[in-house]
């Protein structure tokens, strides 16, 4: 009972609103202004709690991916709820393209929709991989760096509230900040040209603002997320980790997003070096990376001009971390990423780490879990987690381990 294809038009980006789940609520909010712009009607779901999960697990089977079970369950849920026209309404999902099982997502969520009597329903496979083709939904070059530039902005924005958030005396400052600077970004993806001049005004200036928070000194334990990346970033589907961590008295450190898309950029690259294939195309791919990687720099430097905190680790030396302990090759899913990561966490002074998992993951248990023991052989300081993530996994029970290695690590300071 495969689900068939349905073509998003041209003639449907004026009526049809287009649902996408929820994964970093920053960074979506900003990428997705930039299709409003263009005359798409998008809207990000926030829904939450037993009811995504029941309507996952009624519509996929419960051995599917865990981020599957929850996104197609949030998707559907939506369509039941009553609150859209179900003839004027399209689904989005953003994908890569690699081997992992979430390129299996938009089968999945078809096959579902049949299911539920919505096959009707067009499903995009929004990607730079370009997985399908719609006529409504074409990705031009000044679209993409628009949505790249986004992606900078909700790093930055997501990195320096978890920096200022455990310390502010005025509880919520830097959440109402970060809110203030996605409005007045959100007008300035819209127009036609942004200027570097001005891209780079902005980050002294939120970095500036941000700094001028009163805040206490205190000792606070540092804590990594690192994993499968929609539970590593999505509240849904890591039950609010970051929030928890929070109220539990923890700095929350978290990759950025960027890494992520330079991995996805960086592995053609190796495919031409370790195997010799898609040589042409790996040129294309380097003129992209060197440009992104220049991007970052910007912003390390901004940070790193103001002084006062800690800026991401420039991807080549992430990149140069896993020497030694995983091959570059090894790229299915998070890859050789989960484990630099972890290591790139270590080099910036965060030893406690939570690894998310999807449980049943095999890259994030031989990337992730896997790679555990040898990161700790030779970095004694460091401790790790790894949490399993699955419709069947108490919350309690994975806080209650967390709450462990917190105890572990105030009893180390």
């Amino acid at each position: 009972m495969k689900g068939e294809y349905i073509e998003f038009t041209k003639d449907m980006i004026k009526d049809y609103t287009i649902l996408i789940p929820t994964m970093l609520p920053i960074h979506f909010k900003l990428v997705t202004r930039v299709l409003s712009n263009y005359g798409y009607k998008t809207e990000i779901l926030d829904t939450s709690g037993k009811q995504v999960v029941d309507t996952g697990l009624k519509y996929v089977h419960n051995d599917t991916c865990y981020p599957a079970i929850l996104v197609i369950g949030q998707l559907i849920n939506a369509l039941q709820s009553g609150k859209y026209n179900i003839n004027k309404i399209a689904l989005m999902l953003f994908q890569t393209g690699g081997g992992c099982r979430a390129s299996n997502y938009i089968s999945l969520l078809r096959k579902a929709l049949k299911k539920a009597g919505l096959g009707h329903i067009p499903v995009i496979s929004f990607g730079i991989a370009g997985i399908e083709k719609h006529s409504g939904m074409k990705l031009t070059a000044p679209r993409l760096i628009k949505m790249i530039q986004g992606v900078l902005y909700g790093d930055l924005l997501m990195s320096l509230v978890n920096q200022v958030k455990p310390y502010e005396k005025n509880k919520g400052e830097a959440v109402a900040l970060s809110e203030k600077w996605m409005h007045s970004l959100e007008i300035e993806l819209a127009r036609l040209h942004i200027s570097k001049r001005k891209v780079l005004e902005n980050y002294r200036q939120i970095i500036k603002e941000f700094g001028e928070i009163p805040y206490e000194k205190k000792d606070k334990i540092k804590v990594g997320i690192v994993g499968e990346i929609f539970v590593k970033y999505s509240p849904l589907g890591n039950n609010n980790l970051e929030e928890f961590l929070y109220n539990e008295g923890a700095e929350v450190v978290v990759p950025g997003l960027l890494d992520f898309l330079l991995y996805c950029i960086y592995n053609p690259i190796l495919d031409a070096k370790l195997y010799g294939i898609n040589k042409g195309i790996s040129y294309a791919y380097k003129a992209v990376l060197n440009v992104l990687l220049k991007k970052q720099q910007q912003i390390i430097d901004a940070i790193n001009a103001h002084g006062r905190f800690m800026p991401p680790t420039p991807f080549m030396t992430t990149v140069s971390l896993v020497k030694g302990y995983i091959g570059i090759g090894t790229k299915m899913g998070e890859g050789w990423l989960l484990t630099a990561e972890m290591l790139e966490l270590a080099h910036q002074g965060v030893e406690n780490i939570i690894c998310t998992q999807p449980f049943g993951c095999l890259p994030n248990h031989i990337c992730g879990k896997g790679m555990m023991k040898p990161i700790k052989e030779k970095n004694k300081n460091v401790n790790i987690v790894a949490i399993d993530y699955d419709a069947g996994a108490t919350q309690v029970n994975q806080e209650n381990r967390i709450k462990l290695m917190l105890a572990n690590a105030i009893e180390k300071q």
